[in-house]
């Protein structure tokens, strides 16, 4: 058996980084980062990387230690809000950015997983999201053709792995880590847990070990929550 698991996040990515490749990383808002991973690229200085990720972290978190440190050079996301410099990167024009609806998204990553080259959608066509993009009618209505999504690199955080690669997920740290795993040329993934093949019953794998090429245990599992709302309990 391969042995896919690693001692540290920095040397599961050991050998894994350059300048100017495109990294995919798991997360939405911040559920389901590769919390641990992330710092790590940026300890390495690799530098003019296009990133695909929902969004690109929050203030101080995530994926925008990156952009802060001017390792990204461009984004391919759906979600810009609450990124105060991922605002003004974009418009100041040190940032590219590719704008995806947030199921396009979705779905030209897992695209890039199944082989699929391109595919046809309603959403955007009218919009600037269609600009350049070839459309065709089917059946009276006009769709906009979408390309695949692949990585040199996908980095993902997932909640159970056995040794094997099997992987389990947790509630909405889920997102968009299944589908980045497939996608990626090498995926790399850090977990909470790490168990012995045969641990899992098979109906509840969520991404199979064939996609899976190195496992690291989290050294960063904080699980902030972004905006927490509370009110008072009634009295009754």
């Amino acid at each position: 058996m391969i042995n896919k698991v690693y001692p540290s996040p920095a040397a599961a990515l050991d050998g894994l980084l350059h300048d100017g490749m495109t990294i995919m990383s798991g997360g939405f808002g911040l559920s389901g980062n590769p919390e641990s991973l992330i710092p790590e690229i940026k300890a390495s200085g690799v530098r003019d990387l296009t990133v695909i990720s929902n969004n690109c972290g929050a203030d101080g978190f995530g994926l925008w230690v990156l952009l802060n440190n001017r390792q990204i050079r461009k984004m391919i996301s759906s979600y810009v809000g609450e990124n105060k410099l991922f605002e003004q990167l974009y418009l100041s024009g040190e940032l590219e950015l590719e704008l995806n609806p947030q199921g396009t998204l979705a779905e030209r990553i897992r695209a890039g997983g199944a082989g699929i080259p391109a595919f046809y959608t309603k959403t955007g066509v009218g919009t600037i999201v269609a600009e350049g993009k070839p459309t065709e009618v089917f059946e009276g209505i006009p769709y906009l053709r979408e390309t695949w999504l692949k990585a040199d690199l996908a980095i993902v955080k997932a909640w159970r792995a056995d040794r094997e690669g099997n992987l389990m997920f947790r509630k909405t740290a889920r997102n968009f880590n299944p589908v980045m795993a497939t996608a990626g040329q090498i995926t790399v993934v850090e977990v909470e847990e790490i168990v012995e093949p045969g641990t899992f019953d098979p109906d509840c794998i969520h991404t199979p070990g064939i996609y899976v090429d190195r496992i690291v245990q989290c050294t960063i599992n904080e699980k902030r929550i972004e905006n927490r709302t509370t009110r008072p309990r009634d009295a009754t």
